[in-house]
């Protein structure tokens, strides 16, 4: 059981966000876009970008696909077969299983117990670990998974400053845990979202409106262990690279856990309006998913004896 409870949790929590920094980019403050997606490729970038830093996940999904893929996403969710943006993040799969665990009436004092006994002062232990993952995580992502060049680029970089993060961070501080617990349970109930049926039941928008708490807390938590995440999207620098008719590079260089990230993402644009190309490869592949057997609805009882629930312009900035 050793590294299958606690590290794996407070892993996957600062992945999520991590992951955050993909398609990144800040925009000073300014009204939101009359349509969703962007007027330039580059506001493509800083669009995302300021939905994440204000935890609306809803508006991210918004505005990262056009209005026709939003709504079938949306339809996908309450048929189970997607949970995308969630989806895409690391160990997202096993994020209604994390809420609803940190929900449970016990959780805060099980998952300290679960720490103290297996994780506090375990220094050298969770540096090795960390590097570990670290290793194989870059292994994996440059030579296995269904990415993009852009892809294997920048998760490359992201795997490698985290793992570097982690190995400096203090995440065997038992006073640092102690503090995190209560807000990540606290936030977690605010969700409403304890299984794979809520997701469904509320669908993409509603679930993901849910999901601002969360993210939140998890932000604050991961700034308490040296990791500002906010701080990295607002210094976050994207440049157009390049334009050809309806497609477009854009550069993105920030910092992440002290490490320079620099690397360039693809755009492209459908009905006037910059979407990211690899987010809307993602969710296009998302609709292809069957339903899961948890999100599937109840077959109906037969008469005699029930049923059991089955499972071209010129560049411009």
């Amino acid at each position: 059981m050793r590294h299958r409870c606690w590290l794996p949790l407070l892993l996957a929590c600062l992945c999520v966000l991590a992951a955050a920094c993909r398609p990144a980019a800040e925009a000073p403050a300014a009204p939101a876009a009359s349509a969703p997606g962007a007027d330039k490729p580059a506001q493509a970038v800083r669009l995302l970008t300021r939905h994440l830093r204000d935890n609306a996940l809803d508006a991210y999904a918004r505005d990262a696909v056009p209005p026709d893929l939003h709504a079938r996403l949306e339809t996908a969710w309450h048929e189970g077969r997607t949970r995308w943006p969630l989806d895409e993040l690391p160990l997202g799969e096993h994020l209604p299983g994390m809420l609803a665990a940190l929900e449970k009436p016990d959780a805060e004092a099980r998952w300290r117990k679960v720490f103290d006994r297996q994780f506090a002062n375990a220094d050298r232990e969770i540096d090795s670990t960390a590097a570990t993952l670290g290793l194989f995580g870059v292994q994996y992502v440059q030579n296995e998974g269904d990415f993009s060049e852009s892809e294997r680029d920048h998760y490359t970089q992201i795997v490698a400053a985290m793992s570097r993060w982690a190995q400096a961070a203090p995440l065997a501080d038992p006073g640092r845990a102690h503090a995190a617990l209560p807000r990540l349970v606290a936030a977690a109930r605010q969700t409403g979202l304890a299984s794979a049926a809520d997701f469904a039941r509320f669908g993409m928008d509603d679930s993901l409106r849910r999901m601002t708490p969360f993210s939140a807390a998890v932000k604050q938590s991961l700034a308490s262990y040296g990791l500002d995440l906010d701080a990295s999207l607002a210094a976050l620098d994207a440049s157009l690279q390049s334009q050809t008719g309806d497609t477009a590079k854009v550069r993105m260089r920030y910092q992440l856990g002290g490490e320079p990230i620099d690397t360039v993402v693809q755009v492209e644009r459908h009905d006037g309006r910059w979407y990211l190309s690899d987010v809307l490869r993602h969710a296009r592949a998302a609709l292809e998913r069957p339903a899961s057997a948890t999100a599937a609805p109840a077959a109906a009882p037969a008469p005699a004896r029930p049923r059991p629930a089955t499972a071209r312009q010129p560049p411009s900035a």
